[in-house]
C-alpha cells in the first residue's frame, strides 16, 4: 500500500508554508498519521513475512529507514510551526485530553522509547519461552542478546539523565512567569485598569516584547525535546537487527495509533452524552 499523491503534496506543502495556522498543523497531523497507518501495515506485511535469511535485510533496511524519515518529516515540520507559535506546541489541539495526559514537553517522554521496547520484548519472550528454553531463537525483541540489553540499559541511563536537564529547564521557565519584570508589568497594567488611563494600550508593546522573551524560551525547550524525543528513537533502532526494529517500529506505531483512537472515541462519547443530557445533568428523552 503506497501514500497517496495528494495527502504527500499536501504534507510538503504544510511543512514549508509561511504563515501557518494551527489547523493547517492539524490538517498535516491528519494526513501523518494516515501515512502512520500505512507504514504499520508494511511494517506488519514484512515481520509476517520474515524468513530470517540473510537477504530479508535488504528488503528491511529500506523500509526501516522510509518509517524513521516519517518520524523525521514529522519533527521537521513541528519545527518548522515551533518557530512561529510555540506556545500552542504545549497543549495540541489535534491531540485528544487523553493523549495530553502522556505528553511531556509538548511529545512522549525520550525514555517511553525504551520502556516499550522492554514491554514488548517481555511479551515476546513469554510467547516463545518454549523455544528460548530449547535453545531456539526467536530472531524478535523476545531474543536480545546480552550485549543488546547492555547498550539499552546506557541508553536508558543517558536519556534519563538529559529528560531530568530538560525538566529542570522547564521548571525554571514556568517559574519565570512571577519573576520580576512579570508582576512589575502585571501591576502597571492593572493600576491603569483601575484608573481608566487611556495609556493602557500602550502598553501592550511591552506586553508583546516580555510574553516574546517567554516565548523563546519555550520554543528552545521544544526544539531539544524533539531532538531527543528523534534521538533516542535512532539509539534504539541502532541497537537491534532489522527484524528487531521492525517488531520495535510496529509496536510504536500500534500504541500511538490506538491511543489517538481511544482518545478520540472518548471525547466524542463525551460530547454525545452531553448532547443527551439537560442543563442539571439530567437525561433529555
Amino acid at each position: 500500500m503506497s501514500v497517496t499523491p495528494n495527502r504527500t503534496a499536501f504534507m510538503a506543502q504544510a511543512m514549508h508554508a509561511d504563515n501557518p495556522h494551527p489547523e493547517t498543523f492539524h490538517r498535516f497531523f491528519e494526513c501523518w498519521i494516515s501515512e502512520q497507518n500505512t507504514y504499520l501495515e508494511e511494517l506488519v506485511s514484512a515481520a509476517n513475512n520474515h524468513n530470517r535469511d540473510e537477504n530479508d535485510d535488504a528488503v528491511l533496511c529500506p523500509l526501516i529507514e522510509r518509517v524513521v524519515g516519517h518520524y523525521e518529516q514529522y519533527y521537521q515540520a513541528k519545527s518548522n510551526w515551533e518557530k512561529r507559535d510555540a506556545i500552542s506546541m504545549f497543549s495540541p489541539t489535534w491531540r485528544s485530553k487523553l493523549e495530553d495526559s502522556f505528553l511531556w514537553i509538548g511529545g512522549w517522554r525520550p525514555t517511553l522509547a525504551i520502556h516499550l521496547l522492554y514491554s514488548k520484548s517481555g511479551i515476546q519472550m513469554e510467547a516463545k519461552l518454549g523455544d528460548l528454553i530449547r535453545g531456539l531463537t526467536t530472531g524478535d525483541l523476545g531474543d536480545l542478546a546480552p550485549d543488546q540489553i547492555k547498550g539499552i540499559d546506557d541508553l536508558q541511563k543517558k536519556t534519563i539523565r538529559e529528560e531530568r536537564m530538560l525538566s529542570d529547564k522547564l521548571a525554571k521557565q514556568q517559574e519565570s512567569v512571577a519573576d520580576r519584570s512579570m508582576v512589575e508589568l502585571s501591576n502597571a497594567v492593572s493600576e491603569m485598569i483601575r484608573n481608566e488611563n487611556d495609556d493602557a494600550e500602550n502598553e501592550e508593546e511591552k506586553v508583546e516584547s516580555t510574553l516574546d522573551s517567554k516565548k523563546d524560551g519555550f520554543e528552545e525547550l521544544l526544539h531539544m525535546a524533539d531532538d531527543l524525543r528523534l534521538e533516542t528513537l535512532k539509539a534504539v533502532i541502532e541497537i537491534l537487527t532489522p527484524i528487531q526494529a521492525v517488531h520495535f517500529l510496529i509496536a510504536a506505531a500500534e500504541l500511538h495509533l490506538r491511543l489517538h483512537d481511544w482518545g478520540k472515541k472518548r471525547e466524542e462519547a463525551h460530547v454525545a452524552e452531553n448532547l443527551t443530557s439537560g442543563p442539571c445533568g439530567l437525561h433529555v428523552s
